[in-house]
Parts: C-alpha cells; structure tokens; sequence
C-alpha cells in the first residue's frame, strides 16, 4: 500500500555481516574526506588573484567616487573625476603590489623555516654517526 511505512520488528536483530560491511563503507568515506587540503591550497591562490583584484578597483571606484563628488559640488563635471580616477588607479595599484611583497615575503620565510628544519635534521643525523 502506498503511504504506509513498514515498521522495524524488535525481535530482528542485524546480522554481524550486514554490520561489518556497514563499517567498512563508513571507514571508506572517512578515509575519503581526508583529501580536502589539497583543494584548500588550490583556492588559496585564487583567494590572493581576487584579493589584488578587488583592491585595485576598490582604488578606482573611491577615485571615482570622490571625483564625481567633488565635480558635483564644485560644477566642473570632468576635471576632478579624471584626476582621482587616475589617483584612485596608483593607489589601487600601490595596494596591490604591496600586497604580492607581503605574499612573497611569507614564501619566502616559509622556505627558511623549511631550510633550518632540513638543517637541524642533518645535523642530528651527523651526530648521531659522530656518536657511534
């Protein structure tokens, strides 16, 4: 019949195969799920691409902005807006290559701290022959 649901009968009890087997599928998908760093790391440098990206026209829209406005008030419609525009842009570019310094000095320390762990380890390693 349509609609009704089957209820569990108390008396049957799973069998230990149907168990096992529902244990192995749940170690499977956790063993899968593990993978997902890798992704993170690939989203990390679109994350820092969109990041200059957005400063650069957070620069040009606050140049235009503040252009228009001041034409605005002022009455002279192109001067001011051309100016700040420009402005807006090196600022905007400024941020952003400040921005690529920043990435590239993490990289860089993070190449270090790789090099001194690499460093520690062959030292231990000569000692560790010197004292045998």
């Amino acid at each position: 019949m349509r609609g009704q649901f089957r209820l569990a009968d108390p008396q049957d009890h799973p069998s230990a195969d149907r168990l096992e087997a529902l244990g192995d599928r749940l170690e499977k998908l956790k063993a899968g799920s593990e993978e997902a760093p890798h992704m993170k790391k690939n989203y990390a440098q679109a994350n820092l691409a969109w990041r200059m990206v957005i400063e650069l026209v957070a620069g040009l829209g606050i140049g235009f902005g503040m252009g228009y406005g001041l034409d605005y008030v002022l009455g002279t419609m192109p001067l001011f807006l051309v100016i700040f525009i420009f402005l807006g842009l090196a600022a905007g570019v400024k941020t952003m290559l400040a921005s690529a310094k920043e990435i590239e000095l993490q990289a860089l320390a993070k190449a270090a701290g790789e090099e001194t762990k690499q460093a520690a380890r062959a030292a231990q390693d000569e000692e560790a022959k010197r004292g045998d």
